[in-house]
């Protein structure tokens, strides 16, 4: 009797594993790679913006205070309006207040320069002779080219702040020019401090 024979058939089940590995490739590299690129996309990164320039950067809506404004600002609110005949706290004020409104303008290139060049003018004489008479003359003209220069910044740049600057104007008009100075202490610091609020609103 002749003997049959019987061939054995593969098991399926590696080639099942087979396909299912090669089904997984696909699927990954049709979604996943896919996703992972398009977050990996460099037009997609944030565009960071690199802050420089000068005191009181204005980049992306932040701001960096000026140092010069600030000087001014602390100088008129810590110290009290002791005016002696020297006249000491207002020149050093006024040259502050100057130069704080020329930084200002530079933050935001406005063109100021002859109002603060007239205010310097007058500033300067009221130290040459202590014994004057008619330093208030020039304090009021002072103040007032001052406020003129920092109405027109307001305008220019910060028209929120129409209210603050009319506030130096105010208080630049309430300065005597023919009463002597000492007499209208309270007057003086007045300006000085609005002048200092409005500045410091521009300075944030």
């Amino acid at each position: 009797m002749a003997e049959i024979r019987v061939e054995k058939k593969s098991p399926m089940w590696p080639w099942i594993l087979i396909a299912l590995l090669v089904l997984g490739v696909i699927i990954y590299f049709l979604f996943f790679h896919d996703a992972n690129g398009a977050r990996e996309d460099p037009g997609d990164a944030p565009v960071v913006t690199e802050m420089t320039g000068g005191d009181n950067d204005r980049r992306d809506g932040e701001a960096i205070e000026n140092q010069t404004v600030v000087s001014y600002v602390s100088y008129v609110r810590e110290r009290d309006a002791q005016m002696g005949l020297d006249h000491e706290f207002t020149n050093e004020a006024f040259k502050r207040l100057v130069d704080a409104t020329e930084a200002m303008a530079d933050e935001v290139d406005h063109d100021i320069d002859r109002d603060l060049d007239m205010a310097r003018e007058h500033a300067q004489h009221i130290t040459e002779d202590p014994f004057e008479t008619t330093h208030a003359n020039r304090i009021r003209m002072a103040a007032d080219k001052l406020a003129d220069a920092l109405q027109n910044l307001q305008q220019a740049e910060f028209p929120n702040l129409s209210n603050q600057a009319q506030s130096v104007k105010q208080a630049a008009s309430e300065i005597d020019p023919a009463e002597l100075t000492l007499d209208q202490r309270d007057a003086v610091k007045s300006y000085f401090d609005e002048a200092a609020d409005l500045l410091e609103q521009m300075n944030n």
